[in-house]
């Protein structure tokens, strides 16, 4: 994860691009760029989505990655750690013995 991180801010900074990188606007492009993802699967389903858009489905999600790395290092957050605690988060909401092969929220999971 560390050379790709390298990369992305290798390739930011040599356009000297870092200027525009503060969390607001990062966390905007992010959404954006999430939102362009979103467009690949509109008014399809799934499977015919992923048949039809795939290449643009990988650059979409490519660019919202970029991104979130970017965010991450703007902020200074270690992405490694911050998934391992959101996992960790997540093991004690959605315990496997009430949440396998559901999909209702943690709140509705029940006793």
């Amino acid at each position: 994860m560390e050379d790709i991180k390298k990369k992305v801010i290798k390739f930011r900074d040599e356009r000297n691009w870092w200027q525009f990188h503060n969390p607001k606007d990062l966390a905007i492009s992010l959404s954006v760029e999430a939102s362009e993802l979103l467009e690949n699967f509109q008014w399809k389903d799934s499977e015919e989505s992923v048949k039809q858009n795939l290449n643009n489905i990988r650059e979409e999600l490519a660019d919202t990655l970029i991104y979130s790395i970017l965010l991450a290092n703007e902020l200074n957050l270690d992405i490694e750690e911050i998934i391992l605690d959101k996992l960790a988060k997540n093991e004690k909401k959605y315990p496997i013995e009430k949440a396998f092969g559901s999909n209702k929220k943690y709140t509705e999971l029940g006793e």
